[in-house]
């Protein structure tokens, strides 16, 4: 008899500075049916996000021993993840609901697509426009699509992360599942730090992205993943 297929999904969620904001989205993916585990990365947090994490029933919090960047965090929650699927979450959106997380996971558990990717809300207007976010945070994917890629991954700049995966997706011409998040947004970095000391992280951020691939493969990633989208 074939045994019924692992769908077992672990969440994690990096997340550095976002005492204020993490509940909101804890309670959205906590207790979820489809799942399994909830895993909170505190990237050496300065205010109380820890504290926040280990108050929330049903959260496990990992605790980095200095700020390592978004990159190093996740490697930490792969390699602690026990699921078959890696659901991906910022620390720091706002409207986030239980259906949101259920219509970002359907596709891949459906074997419709091979990732999903969200395009929020607030999401820049030409990824509207283009109909795909290609550096957004929320996705959900087969964890053995990172499993043999950790060591490298730790080499990456600290915001490389999602770049380096799309370079792994287009290589392996994955099916790419782009799912509309109404009413769910998540801040500016100007609205979180001042803007000054926002500007400065979408700067590094944007700097680490090309360290990672290279300008030119930025542009093409755009290109190629709205060409492997799925209806």
């Amino acid at each position: 008899m074939i045994g019924t297929p692992d769908k077992t999904v672990t969440c994690l969620i990096p997340a550095f500075n976002e005492g204020t904001r993490i509940s909101a989205v804890l309670r959205a993916v906590v207790a979820h049916p489809l799942v399994a585990e909830v895993l909170v990365i505190d990237d050496g947090s300065r205010d109380d996000t820890a504290a926040v994490v280990r108050a929330f029933p049903g959260a496990t919090l990992i605790e980095m021993p200095q700020n390592s960047g978004k990159t190093a965090a996740l490697v930490a929650g792969i390699r602690a993840a026990r699921g078959t699927y890696l659901l991906l979450v910022d620390a720091d959106l706002s409207g986030l609901t239980p259906d949101h997380i259920s219509r970002l996971i359907d596709p891949v558990h459906a074997g419709q697509a091979d990732i999903s990717l969200s395009l929020r809300d607030n999401a820049p207007k030409p990824w509207h426009w283009l109909g795909i976010d290609y550096i957004s945070g929320e996705r959900m994917l087969r964890r053995s699509l990172l499993q043999g890629h950790l060591e490298t991954m730790l080499a990456l700049p600290r915001f490389g992360f999602e770049v380096f995966l799309n370079s792994l997706l287009i290589a392996q011409r994955s099916r790419v599942a782009v799912v509309r998040w109404p009413g769910v947004k998540s801040p500016l970095k100007g609205a979180k730090m001042g803007w000054h000391k926002g500007l400065v992280a979408d700067a590094e951020m944007i700097g680490d992205m090309a360290r990672t691939v290279g300008w030119t493969t930025l542009l093409q990633q755009i290109v190629m993943l709205r060409r492997m989208r799925v209806r």
